[in-house]
Order: C-alpha cells, then sequence, then structure tokens
C-alpha cells in the first residue's frame, strides 16, 4: 500500500480563510465521487465556516478528560478503521490533550498518510519551527505549538490562503473571525497591521522557494534546458585567509535569494607560486564551497585583479564577492589593492561587493621578491634603480657640494644596488655596482672628474664597495630563487592534491577537467588528441576554447600520454617548470577519458542484459499469451470442421466470432512485440513531416468501442513535427492502455493543447491510478500494473508508445488525474509551419469539437 498524499492550506494568521478553503475542496472532492471524511475540523463558531461543514462525514471525537474538564480530540482509530479516500484534519500545529495517541496532531497525521489516506490540513506560517525566533521578534508573542519544517515540506501541494492586512483587519472588525469582545485587543496587539505585513511576507517567499523547487523537478523532469529566468553566477575572490570562510557564506547567503544562482570560489596563484595561503586553509574552503553547492577553482595569474576579472567575464558571472583589505594603512603605498581595482575596471556588467570581515585592516605581509620569473615592468624597474638611479644621485650629490663625505656616499650608492637586486635580479645589481664603482671614483675620490685615484684608501673603500654589492646582489638574487622553489613546489602540490581528489571522488567530466587546465595555465584552448597508430590521423578526443588544435604539431604546447595520446594547449608557451604538473593533468585526462569508455562499455552490458531479460520474458509471454488465442482458434476451427455436431447458424456464427477476436489478439500481441524488438535494436528510422493532429489521433481510436473516448481537438492548434504512423501506433496503444482501466459508463478524454513551442496531448482516465512509485515502471516491457488479468496483454502497449514517442523527440509521462485515475501526457514538438493562434491555447468552446468515435 503507497503513502498518501498530503496537501496544507498554509496562511500568514489566523483567519484569513485557511480552514473554509480547505471544506470547500471537500465539497469539490465530493462532488466529484470522491470518498471525503472530516477527521477534525475546529470552526471557532464562525458561521460561514460552519456552514460549510453541512453536507460531510464527520467521524466522531474521541473524548478525553482533562483536569476536570471534558476535551475532545481527533480519532485515529476510528479515521483508520473507516478508511477514507481523504481526511480533513485541521490546524496540524495543534498539541493534542496529555493521553492522546499522539502528541501531535501532524504525528496523528503522518499515521493517516502511512495507512494510505490522502490528507487534505492547514497551518499557519507563525507555527513553522524554524521561524519561531522571527515570528516572536515581530510581534512579541512565542507560538508554544509549532511543527517540523520537515513535515510541511514534504507535503505534496502547498497552496497559500493569501489576505492582505487591511482586509483581515476588516474581517475581525465585522466580527467574522474573534468575537466582539476580543476583537479590539487583538487589533491592537497581535494583529496590527505591520505584524501582519511581516508575517505575510514570511508566507510569501517561504512558499516562494517551494515554487522554485517545484519548477525545478519540472524542468529536469521534462529536460527543459533553455532558460526561462535570468541566472546569477556569483564569483568569490579567495586570497586564501580565514576570511574566505565568511565570504563563502555570503556569497550562499545571497545565492539563496535567487532561484538557479551558482556560486564560483576562485582561488589565484601567481605564476610563480609565490603565496602566502594555507594549503589546510584552501582545502577547508574548497570543501564549504562543495557542501554549499558552489565549485572551486584554481587559477594561475601575476595580475591578480586582471585575472579575477577575465575568470568572472568568461564564466558569464554577474557579480563579484570580495573581502576588505586585510592590508593596513602604510601598507596602501604598495597599491590600491584587489578590491579597489576590480570595482574600478568591473565596468556596468558586473557588480562588486566588498564584504567586512573580522581579519580586515589586520595587516598581511610586505610585498615579496618574485624571483626568477620576473614581469617586464619590474626588470625595467631594476634597470632604472641600477643604472638611471646611481647617475641622478651623483647629479644631486654634486650640487650639494659633496657635504656627506665618502663613506655615506658609499652607503646611499650601495642601497640603490639593493634595490636594483630586490626589483630585477641579479643583472641589474651587478650593472649598478659597476655603475656606482665608476661614478664614486668620477666625482667623490680626489681628483675629481678622471678615474684616476689618489689616495690607496679610496682604492679600497672603491674595491669593498663594488665586492658588497656584488654579494648582496648574488645573496638577495639566491634567496629569491630559493624562495621560488619553494613556493612553486608548494603551489604544485596544492595542483596535485586537487587531482588525487578528483581521483579519489570519482569524477568523469573530461571537459571539466580540460576546462581546469585552461584555467590553470590562463589558455585559450585545450584538446585531447588521440589517434590509433603512429601512421593514423590524429582526432579529438574532447576539447574546451576557441578553435582547438587539430594535431600536436600545431599547439603552443603539447604534452604527450603514452604513444598514441597527447595534450594540445593554445594560447601561450610554457615554462619548462610547468611542463611537470601538465604532466600530471595529462595522465589524469587519460584516465578519465579510459573511465568514461568503461562507463559506456558498462552501459553496453547493460543493454545486453537488458535485452536477455526482454528474450527470457518474452519466452515466458510466448509460453501462455501467445499460445492462449492459438488455442481458442484451434478449438473454434476444430468444431466447425466436426462431422458429429449439427451447429446451428448462431453457434456458427459465435464460433467464427471467437477466431477473429483471437486472431486481433494474435496480430495485436505479435504487433507490439515486433515493434518492441525494432526499439531494442535501434532500428525505429522516423519519417518525420508536418501533419495536424486530427488526421492522425481518430485514426488511432479504431481499436476501442464506440462512446468509449470523447476527443477534444482544437482547430487552432499548430501543426506537429512527427511521423504519422509511429504517433498513431503510440496514441492507440495509449487509449487503449486507458479503457482498460477505466470504470465502465465513464469514458476517456483526449485532449490537446499548445503550449509554446510543444503540443500536449493528454489522455484522461478515471480509473483506479497508479502510485508515483509506479510511475516510471509502467513504462518498461512486460509489466502488468496491479492484479491484470494475464489475458490483458504482455505488458509492451506502453514501452512500445513511449518508445515511438522518444524517436520522434517527444516525451511520455503519467501524473494523476484529479479526482482519482491516471493522465498520459503527450509532448510533442510543434511544427514551425504554423504558429498556434494564441500562446498557450488549449480546449475551449470556441475553438474545439468534442467527437466520440
Amino acid at each position: 500500500m503507497g503513502r498518501g498524499k498530503l496537501r496544507i492550506y498554509l496562511g500568514a494568521a489566523p483567519g484569513v480563510g485557511k480552514t473554509y478553503a480547505m471544506l470547500s475542496e471537500a465539497h469539490r472532492r465530493l462532488e466529484r465521487g470522491t470518498d471525503c471524511v472530516v477527521g477534525f475540523v475546529e470552526h471557532h463558531d464562525r458561521p460561514r465556516t460552519e456552514t460549510m461543514l453541512h453536507g460531510l462525514e464527520q467521524i466522531p471525537r474521541r473524548e478525553l478528560e482533562y483536569r476536570g474538564a471534558r476535551l475532545t480530540e481527533m480519532d485515529v482509530d476510528a479515521v483508520l478503521e473507516r478508511r477514507p479516500a481523504v481526511a480533513l484534519v485541521d490546524e496540524l500545529a495543534h498539541t493534542n490533550v496529555p493521553g492522546s495517541r499522539n502528541a501531535k496532531r501532524w504525528q496523528d497525521v503522518e499515521e493517516l498518510l502511512k495507512a494510505g489516506i490522502e490528507v487534505v490540513s492547514t497551518v499557519n506560517i507563525q507555527h513553522l519551527e524554524s521561524l519561531g525566533d522571527v515570528v516572536e521578534s515581530i510581534t512579541g508573542v512565542r507560538q508554544r505549538e509549532t511543527v517540523p519544517d520537515e513535515m510541511v515540506r514534504r507535503a505534496d501541494q502547498i497552496e497559500l490562503v493569501d489576505m492582505s492586512p487591511q482586509a483581515l483587519r476588516r474581517r475581525m472588525a465585522h466580527g467574522n473571525v474573534y468575537k466582539p469582545d476580543k476583537v479590539d485587543a487583538a487589533l491592537s496587539h497581535y494583529f496590527r497591521p505591520g505584524n501582519l505585513t511581516a508575517l505575510r511576507e514570511l508566507a510569501l517567499l517561504w512558499v516562494a522557494d517551494r515554487v522554485d523547487e517545484y519548477l525545478q523537478q519540472y524542468r529536469g523532469e521534462h529536460n527543459i534546458r533553455t532558460t526561462w529566468q535570468a541566472r546569477e553566477r556569483i564569483v568569490v575572490g579567495l586570497t586564501g585567509g580565514p576570511e574566505g570562510r565568511t565570504l563563502i557564506r555570503r556569497a550562499a547567503r545571497m545565492a539563496a535569494k535567487g532561484s538557479g544562482s551558482e556560486i564560483l570560489a576562485v582561488y589565484i596563484a601567481r605564476s610563480d607560486g609565490l603565496t602566502a595561503a594555507s594549503p589546510k586553509e584552501i582545502a577547508v574552503q574548497r570543501k564549504l564551497v562543495e557542501d554549499l553547492g558552489g565549485t572551486f577553482h584554481h587559477v594561475i595569474g601575476d595580475d591578480i585583479p586582471s585575472a579575477l576579472l577575465e575568470f568572472a567575464r568568461g564564466v558569464n558571472a554577474t557579480q563579484i564577492v570580495l573581502g576588505s583589505s586585510r592590508r593596513k594603512t602604510w601598507q596602501y603605498i604598495f597599491g590600491p589593492g584587489v578590491g579597489v581595482t576590480v570595482a574600478r575596471e568591473s565596468g556596468p556588467d558586473l557588480d562588486v561587493h566588498i564584504v567586512t570581515h573580522e581579519e580586515a585592516a589586520k595587516g598581511r605581509g610586505l610585498p615579496v621578491a618574485r624571483g626568477v620569473r620576473l614581469g617586464r615592468s619590474r626588470i625595467i624597474s631594476g634597470w632604472l634603480a641600477g643604472v638611471v638611479a646611481p647617475v641622478l644621485l651623483s647629479l644631486v650629490l654634486a650640487e650639494l657640494h659633496n657635504t656627506l663625505g665618502l663613506a655615506n656616499d658609499v652607503l646611499l650608492f650601495l642601497f640603490l644596488t639593493v634595490l636594483a637586486a630586490l626589483l630585477g635580479g641579479l643583472r641589474p645589481a651587478l650593472a649598478s655596482a659597476a655603475v656606482g664603482s665608476l661614478l664614486l671614483n668620477f666625482y667623490f675620490t680626489p681628483p675629481t672628474h678622471t678615474l684616476t685615484v689618489q689616495d690607496p684608501r679610496n682604492l679600497v673603500a672603491i674595491v669593498i664597495f663594488f665586492a658588497v654589492a656584488v654579494s648582496v646582489a648574488s645573496v638577495v638574487d639566491l634567496a629569491a630563487r630559493r624562495t621560488h622553489q619553494a613556493s612553486r613546489l608548494r603551489a604544485e602540490s596544492e595542483i596535485l592534491s586537487f587531482l588525487a581528489g578528483s581521483v579519489l571522488r570519482g569524477e568523469t567530466a573530461l571537459d571539466a577537467l580540460l576546462e581546469r587546465v585552461r584555467e590553470t595555465f590562463a589558455m585559450e584552448s585545450v584538446a585531447l588528441l588521440e589517434r590509433v597508430s603512429e601512421v593514423d590521423p590524429w582526432t579529438c578526443a574532447g576539447s574546451v576554447g576557441p578553435q582547438p588544435v587539430d594535431r600536436p604539431e600545431a599547439a603552443d604546447v603539447d604534452m604527450p600520454v603514452g604513444d598514441h595520446m597527447a595534450l594540445a594547449l593554445s594560447g601561450r608557451v610554457l615554462p619548462a617548470e610547468d611542463r611537470r604538473v601538465l604532466a600530471a593533468f595529462a595522465a589524469q585526462a587519460a584516465v578519465v577519458l579510459d573511465r568514461q569508455r568503461l562507463v559506456g562499455e558498462a552501459e553496453q552490458a547493460r543493454a545486453l542484459a537488458e535485452g536477455n531479460r526482454i528474450r527470457t520474458a518474452l519466452l515466458a509471454a510466448v509460453s501462455h499469451d501467445l499460445r492462449t488465442p492459438l488455442a481458442g482458434i484451434k478449438a473454434a476451427v476444430t468444431s466447425l470442421r466436426s462431422d458429429d455436431v449439427e451447429w446451428s447458424e448462431e453457434d456458427r456464427a459465435e464460433l467464427l466470432e471467437g477466431i477473429e477476436h483471437g486472431a486481433d489478439r494474435l496480430d495485436h500481441l505479435v504487433g507490439n512485440l515486433l515493434d518492441m524488438s525494432r526499439l531494442q535494436t535501434g532500428t525505429v528510422a522516423p519519417l518525420m513531416r508536418e501533419i495536424d493532429l486530427d488526421e492522425v489521433v481518430p485514426m488511432a481510436l479504431g481499436g476501442v468501442p464506440e462512446q468509449s473516448v470523447e476527443l477534444d481537438i482544437p482547430e487552432s492548434l499548430p501543426m506537429v513535427a512527427v511521423d504519422p504512423g509511429l504517433l498513431e501506433r503510440a496514441v492507440a496503444n495509449i487509449v487503449e492502455n486507458a479503457v482498460k482501466y477505466s470504470p465502465g459508463g465513464r469514458p476517456v478524454t483526449v485532449a490537446a493543447s499548445a503550449l509554446g513551442a510543444r503540443v500536449e496531448v493528454r489522455v484522461v482516465d478515471r480509473g483506479p491510478g497508479v502510485p508515483d512509485e509506479a510511475k516510471d515502471r509502467i513504462f518498461e516491457p512486460f509489466q502488468r500494473h496491479g492484479d491484470a488479468p494475464r489475458g490483458a496483454g504482455v505488458g509492451l502497449g506502453l514501452a512500445v508508445a513511449r518508445g515511438f514517442v522518444d524517436a520522434m523527440g517527444g516525451t511520455l509521462a503519467a501524473e494523476d488525474t484529479p479526482g482519482g485515475g491516471l493522465t498520459m501526457v503527450l509532448n510533442l514538438r510543434a511544427a514551425s509551419g504554423r504558429a498556434p493562434a494564441g500562446a498557450g491555447t488549449g480546449p475551449g468552446p470556441e475553438s474545439s469539437a468534442r467527437v466520440s468515435p
């Protein structure tokens, strides 16, 4: 027995009409013939609500004594014994009288649902457990009766009963909610306009979240990939510092406000690997991002703001979240900072959010020498400091008539040499030492303006200056190289750790891995190429980026993977030290490609196993379902040929009718078996053409009794692009299945309508329906639902129908019929030749004709 469905009427405050709406729904269901009873409804002496109870069967309540008073509660056992199709249970968050079966009414409802009884209930937004603190801060009243959010979220349908604060206050003033002696107190306290407005907003936002969930579920079930609304993509810039967690959580809250928003956290490391980031902190932040449903990206770039903006524009981001700078005030002499630069250069297409955090303005390390791989501007600065600056210093000191003395002059020139080493490396520093020695000799050692040194002590000073300058430059350059190597190894270890993690997680998306390679090395395109042998041409197994190369020789960087595979990158030439990490990426790409192919082979193996299962089921079906009509035909033919019995005309007609009926059954079964075989072997090739539905659907109804189907096809429908033969077979199988399970006297409805670029055909029956867990299973081969007799067929009709519809590019799904039954929804692609008369055109009295075949 399946679980019952739960429908909830949600209100912002008491008196908005939840119970009235629930009772109205009960009357509608009774009119449709649904077995509906009142398990517990509290009308609170409201006349209109009490009137709505008339005509509804009410289960007697259970009386309990508590503190000398006789109180009533819902009798759960009585409802379970009565076993109605639908039970009305008011006030879901109600606390039961001590001594009841359960402490809370929502627990009573859970029992009814488990018993397969559908429940319609009511609840106010303030009774949701997660909103208790918020409601108390708004109204000043603590809600003691609450219901778990999960109970309400698991409801199959939630309907918001909305009413403006002004309208609700008028209802109260007229005495429609509370008794007159309580109205003034309620209006001046809990039901103030501000309170009601805030509660209404809470209810609307909560229901809006559920609407988003339903929309995403619908788009996923119907494989809809087109954009129905703007998608926010939020990029979070991380530095590896502890403030990153705050930024990630702030971005997640921003993303939660918009449906379909996406978070992309990006950590940008310098190309030389120099960074103050902690690998442990980066790992923690990566896990936090993934737990919140986002993605983590590791990008290399020398110019952090430019790399961040390039990444954001590359992923079509709409917002960037950055943390306020950790630098102290005096450290801004080194530049305006990443946040200011990104905000200035983002342009009108990107919103930049600067988020404060506890680490702001606490300081960070001084700029560090960049070592070997220096930018062009840094090298130029080093040469200016090593060659031009000493000349300018000499001119300034000459103007001062050398009042500082030779010792101070030597120290000043030595400072410029160290500065040149820090900025430009070893070569500018050596040049600075040489130029400084010549200038000291020419301008500041007697005789001046000549290269002659008169005093031996001055000569010793110049020689020592040159030696010290060369030594300092060498030490600074060596330290920078060692720092560069250590930091680069750390950066490589982070990347390799990511690759190892992706292997352990079993990631199999080749495009995602190639995109990560392109981001990491700042390339334009990346392609994984392979060939069968050395004489065969290269083929592309996967690529990302514009205009990927088709052979390794045409790439800026190529990394061989074995004898017959290579990773080709275009955009720039990589230094030799980057190839070690690139080799790891290439090896991982080969592993991912092999894994994808293994998955494909496993799918093929499953298909073969499914084929074997179908063949086994086919043999079982042939043993009974095909032999039964054959046996009937043989018995009738034998009887007709017998000379021992004189058959009357009526008997002969009945025997001939039995032969015809058995032959029809055989033809239908064999046709479905052949169709299923074609589908399994993939030999169905639709001949698509544009046609009107009213030319195909009526022809599909020849196999069902007259007056058993009501046809509703509007003349204004657009044409559909289908194979008429396949569509006719699919509709025939669907309708025959619906007629088979429909109760006598209740015809099946076949209606069509236009929905944008699609045409929807709905086949509606009023039969027993199908549980949710079986709605997909009924489309599998050799499946019969419920207690269908063996003679009802081999269970191929719906499987063949879905196979034909899929082959034509459509979809076939099962839904519940309101009031009971099953609805088959057939979606087809509308032809481009004729548009519908209006968007969303559907069946109507002016545009459709109702026909009974």
